[in-house]
């Protein structure tokens, strides 16, 4: 749309338009085009938008083509519930089934699903938290099914206590719970309401404060009230719609990211890991309209997580009063999630009462994927966990 705006500006530009009197934007970029030069103009522009509306479909037609697909074996499930699994990764681990080895529980966030965090053997933060002596049990949220689509938060957090407590029964002690994302704002109510089920909590990039900056949500805080309504009519908010709410984040971004892709050795192992994590981005599941509704009205609309306000099974959430030892990791290039959102989290006055703060160069996949993801997050995080 930008593009070909480009071409419809110039039609109101050009000379013997009332845009391209004297003073205008439109006669300084005349003035740098020859006399009689306005056809050529023209004629470059729109090569210039056909290179690159050209570019980015040769860059999306050759990630459709690699042959790439992720390949693990995912580990057997120990626990479920209507479309909801919990991974036990720690089944075939040794250094996961020693005696004494600390349960966590897993949680992601509900629109992208949980493969990010084992999308290859080398960059599997999951397989890298069995490999030191952890006992991680993932929860696979899965598609929501007829029950599931009428879900609010208020159900998925109780789903949550109710596999802390079936892991609390298997290892004989409460679990340490480690929230990613949205996962990550899902398990402070967890803390909440059953504190007994709950070792500690870690937090990787999970929002809190949805008005600490307004400036990378605008499009969100303005659609919001007609995206719920969307999601009340339909009874979910599909994939393509949840996926537009991200571009809406970085609009550049596919652009730039499809160009470079056609840069790389499609042999290579960036190119890979790429086209990995994209087909990652673009396998998301349908948000259950309550759930939606919540977010987008209570949590973006209203900031009632940020406020205070947010109300789950008639308990009032409020970070303040957890007393549970707890690791905020902020990524600082995040823009998905605002830094200033997930700080709040960390904030010694109205954050969690028991937190220490970890802020990481990186941004909000890049914390669990990247190069620099094992140096920077996994390691604190899992020297973290072994030590409560």
């Amino acid at each position: 749309m930008t593009w070909a705006s480009s071409e419809s500006a110039w039609q109101l530009w050009k000379n013997g338009s009332p845009s391209s009197r004297q003073g205008s934007p439109a006669a300084d970029l005349l003035a740098g085009i020859p006399a009689g030069g306005e056809a050529r103009f023209e004629a470059a522009l729109q090569r210039e938008i056909a290179r690159r509306l050209d570019r980015l479909a040769e860059g999306v037609q050759a990630y459709r083509r690699h042959p790439v697909h992720r390949t693990l074996e995912n580990p057997p499930a120990v626990w479920s519930e209507g479309n909801t699994r919990l991974l036990d990764y720690g089944a075939t681990h040794p250094a996961a089934r020693q005696r004494g080895a600390r349960a966590v529980l897993v949680v992601p966030s509900l629109i992208n699903r949980w493969e990010v965090l084992d999308l290859t053997a080398e960059k599997s933060l999951l397989r890298g938290m069995a490999a030191e002596g952890l006992r991680p049990y993932l929860v696979d949220w899965g598609t929501p099914d007829s029950e599931e689509r009428r879900f609010d938060t208020t159900a998925y957090v109780e789903r949550l206590e109710r596999m802390a407590a079936f892991l609390a029964r298997r290892a004989r002690r409460a679990p340490a719970v480690m929230g990613y994302c949205m996962g990550g704002t899902l398990t402070v109510a967890l803390a909440a309401r059953q504190p007994r089920k709950v070792a500690g909590l870690a937090l990787l990039a999970a929002p809190w404060d949805f008005h600490a900056d307004k400036t990378g949500h605008a499009f969100l805080l303005s659609a919001g009230p007609m995206l719920a309504k969307l999601a009340d009519t339909a009874g979910e908010l599909p994939v393509d719609i949840l996926q537009t709410l991200f571009w809406s984040l970085d609009p550049w971004l596919a652009v730039k990211k499809f160009g470079r892709f056609l840069g790389m050795d499609p042999e290579s192992e960036h190119a890979r890991e790429f086209v990995l994590l994209e087909d990652w981005l673009n396998e998301g599941a349908p948000l259950a309209g309550p759930v939606a509704r919540d977010c987008l009205i209570g949590w973006y609309g209203d900031n009632l997580t940020g406020t205070g306000q947010w109300i789950v099974g008639g308990k009032k959430i409020v970070p303040h009063k957890i007393a549970r030892p707890a690791l905020v990791m902020i990524p600082s290039g995040d823009r998905i999630v605002p830094p200033l959102s997930a700080a709040a989290l960390a904030d010694p006055k109205r954050g969690l009462k028991n937190a220490t703060r970890r802020d990481v160069p990186l941004g909000h996949i890049g914390m669990v994927v990247s190069g620099r993801a094992r140096e920077l997050c996994w390691t604190p995080l899992i020297g973290w966990l072994k030590a409560l």
